[in-house]
């Protein structure tokens, strides 16, 4: 058994960012946190070569762009993204995402810049 309190996680770009909540070894997930105007550009537009994302959206509505096309988000939402499906969050909106992400399976390098 493995426990973890996010509360005690620092989120990757101070306020907010990424937090990794399990690490493996079979499955990675976090919560990731963006305020009004930014995007994953803060950390990489990026594409998988074998893992599939799964994206779980709690709060805001921003712009997820998958593969080229454009969909609007809203709470409730959840996508599973592909492994070769480029994906870019862009927080146009004048509230803070926040949504759960799931990475399956477990393979921090596989990570590529699109």
């Amino acid at each position: 058994m493995q426990k973890i309190n996010s509360n005690d996680i620092d989120w990757s770009w101070g306020d907010s960012g990424v937090k990794y909540v399990m690490q493996g070894p079979h499955v990675e997930w976090g919560v990731l946190k963006m305020k009004p105007g930014q995007s994953s550009k803060d950390y990489g537009k990026h594409v998988h070569h074998e893992v599939e994302e799964t994206f779980y959206f709690l709060q805001g509505t921003p712009k997820f762009v998958v593969d080229g096309m454009e969909h609007r988000v809203k709470p409730g939402d959840a996508y599973r993204i592909e492994a070769h499906e480029s994906h870019d969050l862009i927080n146009d909106a004048e509230e803070d995402l926040v949504a759960i992400f799931i990475k399956y399976p477990y393979n921090p390098a596989d990570r590529h810049e699109d």
